[in-house]
């Protein structure tokens, strides 16, 4: 079933889906929500440390969330949606359902502000439904 499912996937299309969750990532870490993310992890700026790998960890992202494009690609495939609309309603319950809910139970043992969870999750929610959208989009 699985062989079914990941043959003939859009892999370009998958690349620009992940392309475009990677610009999300830039913009809602940057500009929407840098400070109360910083805040809210109790990271500091001023140690060198902070910033130790960051390239490193920004190619890992970019893999991992090709991943997670290719998994939303299967799931559009598995379960066709009618047009865009359906498409990113289907990207929004898998993001929340499995992305944000998950996120939020590893945060509440590790006592992240309420906020953080918003943040971090929301991010990966709305990441898929841009994934979703442009993989509908473009066939």
């Amino acid at each position: 079933m699985f062989q079914n499912l990941t043959s003939g996937l859009p892999w370009l299309h998958i690349l620009v889906a992940t392309i475009g969750y990677f610009v999300l990532g830039a913009i809602w870490y940057s500009f929407l929500f840098q400070k109360p993310w910083i805040r809210g992890h109790k990271i500091d700026m001023n140690n060198p440390e902070a910033k130790k790998g960051v390239a490193g960890v920004m190619v890992i992202s970019f893999v991992l969330q090709f991943l997670i494009c290719t998994g939303i690609a299967v799931v559009l495939k598995a379960v066709p949606p009618a047009g865009i609309g359906d498409a990113v309603e289907t990207a929004a319950f898998v993001g929340f359902f499995f992305a944000f809910l998950t996120t939020s139970v590893s945060y509440m043992y590790l006592q992240k502000p309420f906020v953080i969870h918003l943040i971090d999750g929301l991010y990966n929610v709305v990441g898929m439904m841009i994934a979703a959208a442009i993989l509908t989009a473009w066939k």
